[in-house]
Formats: C-alpha cells, structure tokens, sequence
C-alpha cells in the first residue's frame, strides 16, 4: 500500500511537472524555492513528493482517469444519469503521463465542449438510464435510444445495443458522478448519425484530438438525476 501511495505521489509530481518550462523545474530542483542556491533543493522535491501523499488527492483524481483504475460493478451504473459535460479517460497511466495529465484532459474537454455545444447537446436533453436487468434508455441531443447493455467489470468495458448499432464505450467514475468515453472513431459515428452531419469539419476535430493524444478515450461526464 505504502509504495502504490508513493508511486501516486510521483505520479502527481510527474504530471504537475511536465506543465513547467525547462527553466524554471531546473531551478526548483536545484536551487529549493526560489532557484538560486542548491541549498534545500532536495529537499524541497522530496518534500513536494510526501506532501502530495499528505495532504493531495490530485494523483488520485488524474488516475480516476485511467480506464480501469477504479473497479466498478453493473450496480453502479444503475439509475438515471444526466449529461454534465464532455468525457475523457486514458487506456493507461502511462499514456496518461505521456500526454501530459490534467493539461491534455483539459484540452481535450474544451474542444470536446466547442463542439457539443455547436450540436446542441445539453443537459436537457441528454441523459442514460441503466435498469439491473440490463437494459437502457438514452436521449442524445434529444434523439431517443433504446436496448440492452452488458458491462465488464474487468476492464470497466460497457457494450450499448440498440436495433441499429452496438456502441462499445468505457466507464470511469468521477467527482461528481461517471463518465462514459469511446474510440474516436465511434464517438464520431455516434455524433453523426444523430446530427446526420457526415463529413462536417467541426466533427472532424474529434479525430485530430485522438492522433495529439495517444490512448484517449473521449464521450459524456454525466451525474446522477436529482
């Protein structure tokens, strides 16, 4: 336990560090607080890499990211789920870190959020809900969706089916509720076929996201109906 709580912390540091000029890591490094003398600059890294283990939880947060990191089962899905903004998850802690952590997240997400609100896709009239028996109902941008849907707890993987089409996606918990990300690709056929904008440029962004940032997952943040 005590190493995996290390190996998050490093972690954490890795992804805060990789927003950070050259200049300005060397000279925390190796000149302490204020970059210039060596005194104390050890110190202040190792004291940044236990003090995100005390009093952080930003790893924890960046690795909820990772598909997979939280093991859910069918019973959390249950229940209604309301669309709160666009979703992105990682295939790997390693591609996580790669592409830069909360940097690449957030980029992605505000692209993603151009885009949605271009199509009109809101809160109020995009939501899923997951029954135990295995079957759902979903509106996106209002455009209705019926039919079953399986989950793999082992790799977080859920499968919607419908009479036209079968969506593989993925699930990761967040803050404030899931997500529900995908491959690009299937992100894009899922937008265009209930916005019947094949070849829109816009939509075309969401393929350029995927080739910046290797292993990203992207779809829906939704939260549970109150």
């Amino acid at each position: 336990m005590f190493k995996k709580t290390i190996y998050t912390a490093i972690l954490a540091m890795t992804l805060s560090l990789s927003g950070c000029g050259t200049q300005g890591l060397l000279g925390n490094v190796l000149g302490g607080n204020n970059g210039t003398s060596s005194e104390g600059g050890l110190g202040d890294l190792i004291g940044g890499v236990l003090g995100s283990v005390v009093n952080s939880n930003t790893a924890g947060g960046l690795l909820d990211m990772v598909i997979g990191h939280i093991k859910l089962n069918q019973s959390d899905l249950v229940g209604t789920w309301v669309y709160n903004g666009p979703g992105c998850a990682f295939t790997s802690e390693n591609l996580l870190a790669k592409a830069g952590g909360s940097v690449a997240a957030t980029k992605v997400k505000e692209s993603l959020n151009s885009i949605y609100n271009s199509l009109g896709i809101a809160n109020n009239n995009t939501y899923f809900i997951f029954d135990q028996n295995g079957q759902f109902e979903a509106r996106l941008r209002g455009i209705p969706m019926t039919g079953t849907y399986t989950f793999d707890s082992n790799d977080s993987k859920i499968n919607l089916k419908t009479m036209l089409f079968t969506i593989p996606a993925y699930v990761t918990r967040t803050t404030n509720g899931l997500s529900i990300t995908m491959e690009s690709k299937k992100l894009l056929n899922v937008l265009q076929t209930i916005t019947s904008l094949t070849g829109n440029s816009t939509l075309n962004t969401i393929g350029e996201l995927s080739k910046n940032f290797d292993g990203v997952r992207m779809g829906f943040d939704i939260v549970r109906y109150q």
